[in-house]
């Protein structure tokens, strides 16, 4: 059963197939300004080396200090990782709080499915597992943000008690209790 865990040396090889797969998807190599976009290009001609994966998940848990070092704009952030046994199927990020650029189209909460493990509700099912992570740090209601046309991100982040706000541009933002909601 899948699960959420910090990020691990022990799926490195299916982790080098899903960044794989994120690649072979964006085609022209522009990819994306999620994590994992930001992550590729910053990393993937290095991944392969262990000590060098290894280094990366140095980084990862470095970025969720509250003193840590980072570059202008950038918030702390804790990221998990979806995990079924070895296999990586996916990463949440839970921004600790907003900047003003964050309220607008980053929010609290980004993830993303590797594409072989998509429409299997494992985005619906992480993100419910995060909610709890993110009350932890603090957070009382999320923000999450997508494209307009994402149907797919939209209806993960609705199943999770998502109440849309209003839209920004091409991006729809989103509020969800971190706390369970009491039935009515």
């Amino acid at each position: 059963m899948p699960e959420l865990m910090r990020p691990d040396p022990r799926v490195h090889r299916s982790f080098l197939a899903a960044m794989a797969e994120f690649q072979a998807e964006d085609g022209d190599g522009a990819l994306d300004d999620s994590e994992t976009g930001h992550a590729i290009r910053a990393y993937a001609s290095r991944w392969a080396d262990p000590a060098e994966f290894a280094h990366y998940l140095r980084l990862l848990e470095e970025d969720a200090r509250e003193q840590a070092p980072r570059p202008a704009g950038r918030v702390p952030q804790t990221t998990l990782w979806w995990v079924d046994g070895h296999e990586y199927l996916g990463r949440i990020s839970i921004r600790h709080w907003l900047t003003a650029r964050l309220r607008d189209i980053g929010g609290h909460i980004g993830y993303d499915i590797r594409p072989a493990a998509r429409g299997r509700g494992h985005a619906t099912a992480m993100l419910a597992a995060a909610l709890p992570v993110a009350r932890s740090l603090g957070i009382d209601r999320a923000l999450l943000t997508c494209d307009e046309d994402n149907v797919a991100s939209r209806r993960v982040i609705e199943a999770n008690g998502g109440v849309l706000e209003d839209k920004s541009g091409v991006k729809v933002r989103y509020w969800i209790p971190t706390r369970p909601v009491p039935a009515a």
